[in-house]
This record gives structure tokens, sequence and C-alpha cells, in this order.
């Protein structure tokens, strides 16, 4: 099957997962697509494919080379963000892309512009897959199943390949930070591993955000309007009143690289009661929680200037920088490095403004940076994806593979 049928295929299936479920996976319709590839690797020879009760999809490529060469793992979510709708997705395929304003659709006048979007003249000559403007594309993750699989079927076709034990898994939850929470590295019994899980392929990552959340509870007091002086607290503007104490320059719209940021995600209230919540992120975690005391900081301030408890605040840990737990294994980077190279293309690491699965599965003592997977602007209906990307990633996973084997 050619990697653009397969990618195809998989978004044909909603996976959206839902930050405010209890259920685990936090949506059902995540368990359709796990168990469409544990029948997939089955029928590529992985006998011991299954899905577990979380929606864990695990399997093994055992070992042709007397068990020579590192355990690898490669790990890719299954669900797409509830950011934006991954239900009826209608992919455009665009063939030799010459740099041009692409049409994602004309009646919502949404294009993908190279002036607004530079990275789209990076891939001159590339074939793409966009939206058609109404849905996300589900490049993240669905791109690096694709990309995993296409390596497997290669596998399977070419019993000449030498290879030790692979370890493939694919997690569900992973877009509402759950993808690892039932994970089970033993199970897995991979030295390392990669998610396949980013953009651009000329780019290993093993630096990520330490991320944490914060609910900011507004309590107000509702007084009928016509008789409000002096009586009404309006929660909303002093949930606004609290957002507007953060730092500025802070905000996500105005940081890239190593800045940090604390992002208003979402916020909904009356006049009696507000919440709002946010997500606090920086690659330095002292930084991160000087941003963390700051919301408290702010909240103690409006406290004493309403003369009660009117704001809650309450911080959670999401996950940390795999910086840190990977210092003593950097030798996985380098060889990733080295594949890209190998494969003729520039490498180079770079931090990831965002979180994968392998940040907390490093710090589980599983250690596992990230790789590209050609897709650009997640989570919305801008999404779009180079197969070229995709189809040359395959090669570079092949590549690790071949020259661990042959240590």
């Amino acid at each position: 099957m050619e990697i653009k049928e397969r990618f195809l295929n998989y978004v044909s299936f909603d996976t959206q997962s839902d930050s405010y479920s209890h259920t685990v996976p936090s949506t059902s319709k995540q368990l359709k697509l796990g168990n469409y590839l544990v029948e997939e690797l089955k029928s590529l020879g992985i006998e011991n494919a299954k899905i577990d009760e979380f929606g864990v999809v695990y399997g093994t490529i055992p070992s042709n080379n007397n068990h020579q060469g590192d355990v690898i793992g490669f790990i890719a979510h299954m669900d797409t963000s509830p950011d934006a709708s991954g239900k009826d997705i209608h992919p455009q395929i665009i063939k030799d892309y010459q740099g041009q304003k692409i049409t994602l659709n004309e009646d919502k006048e949404l294009y993908l512009d190279p002036e607004q979007y530079p990275q789209l003249l990076q891939l001159i000559h590339h074939d793409l897959i966009t939206t058609d403007g109404t849905t996300l594309l589900g490049a993240d993750d669905k791109a690096g199943i694709a990309i995993i699989m296409q390596m497997v079927e290669y596998i399977y076709n070419h019993p000449e390949f030498k290879h030790n034990d692979i370890q493939i898994a694919f997690t569900p939850d992973e877009e509402i930070g759950h993808g690892s929470d039932h994970f089970n590295v033993d199970y897995f019994n991979a030295q390392y591993a990669y998610t396949i899980d980013g953009g651009d392929i000329h780019i290993v990552e093993y630096e990520n955000f330490n991320a944490f959340s914060a609910e900011v509870k507004v309590h107000g007091r509702s007084i009928h309007p016509g008789s409000a002086k002096n009586k009404m607290i309006n929660s909303t503007r002093v949930a606004y009143e609290f957002d507007s104490l953060l730092p500025v320059h802070m905000r996500p719209e105005s940081t890239e690289g190593y800045e940090g940021f604390n992002h208003l995600h979402s916020i909904q209230g009356t006049c009696e009661e507000t919440v709002a919540e946010y997500i606090i992120r920086n690659h330095d975690l002292q930084q991160a929680n000087k941003q963390c005391q700051d919301f408290k900081d702010i909240a103690e301030f409006l406290n004493k200037k309403y003369g009660y408890q009117i704001v809650e605040v309450t911080i959670t840990e999401s996950y940390l920088n795999m910086k840190e737990a990977l210092k003593d294994h950097m030798f996985i980077v380098e060889q990733a490095l080295a594949a890209i190279k190998e494969n003729g293309l520039d490498a180079y690491c770079s931090p990831i403004r965002g979180g994968t699965d392998g940040a907390r599965l490093t710090f589980k003592g599983l250690p596992c940076p990230n790789l590209g997977t050609g897709g650009f602007n997640y989570h919305g209906p801008y999404e779009y994806c180079s197969l070229t990307m995709m189809e040359k990633q395959v090669q570079i996973l092949l590549y690790i593979l071949k020259n661990t084997a042959s240590k």
C-alpha cells in the first residue's frame, strides 16, 4: 500500500479526544482506529499486536538478527485535537507544489499563502495534502502512524532487512495530555524510542516545554442590575481583570523559540461565576514556576482588593522538559541526526513549543526524543502535510534500524 493511501484511510476515522471526558480513552471512537490498526499490524506479520483496556495499541516485530543491536520503539498517537472538528475530513492533494497560494475553501476565503506561511516555500516540488477548510487534517498524528506502518510493511516485505526486536505503539488522548498515562513501559520493553509526532523532518526534538495548567475560578456577586449599585461584583469582569494583570508580552502570539507563555485557552461564565482555563509553558523550569507563582500572586491581590476569596487558582503539572532526563542518552539524538544527513537532508535540533507523549515517557524511564512527520499548521483548517517528507521519513527510520543492527 502506498503511504498516501494509508494516510488518507487513517484520517477518515474521526478520533477527536475530549478533555472534559472521564473515560479512558476519552472517546470511544478512538478505539475504532485502534482496533483497525491491530488487524493491520497482524496482517503485516505482527502476531502479538493488541489493544489493551486503556486503548493503547502494542506490537513487536521479532528480531531476525539473533537479537543483535538496540531494541528500538516507535510511537505515534491516534487522537486528533479537540480544537477543531476531525469528522468528515475531505483532503485535497496538490502534486508538485510550485509555490502558489493554495485555495482551501473559496466560500470561506481560506487560503494557504506563502506570504503568511513561508514554510511552504521550502516545499517546492513536494506533493502536499491539505484540508478543504472545514476541518483539521489529522496529520497530527496520523501522518506519524502512516510513517510507522509504512516502515512495518517494508520490513514485512523485505525479510533480508536485518534488525533486532522493534516495538510499535499507538496511543490515545495525547492531545489532551493523557497519552502516556497508562502506557506500560515494562511491557513495551524497548531500550529507547522515538515519537513520530513533529513537523519538519529535518529536525530532531529533545527539548520541550515544562507544562502546567491553571484553572482560575471567579466567584462574583449577582444582583439584579436595576439595584446593583455598590452591590454587584460581575465575575466575568474580574476574570478579565485577572487576565490583564498577567504579562502582556508572555502571550503565545508574542513569543517564539525558547520564550514561555501563558495562554488563555477558554473562558466561560456568568455574572455569578466564571471559569478561565490557562496553559502555562516554559522551557526553563524556574521560569515556569515563576509564571505559576504569578497566578497565585494575582489571585491574592484581587482577594485583598475585593475583600473576600473572589478568586481561586488551581495549578496542575502536565509534563516536564525531557532535556534533563535525556542528557545522559544523547546518542539517541545523534543517531537520528546522522540518519537524516545520510538521507541527503540538513539535520538540526530545535525545541518543541509543545509536548509529546515522549516527554512523559522519558521520565517514566523510556528515553524518547521526537521526530518529524512532515505536518504543519496543526489543530485547524490551515493544517497540511508534505507527502514527500512522509515518504522520506520512512527511509530515515529504516536507516536508524539498519545502523543500530550493524553495530
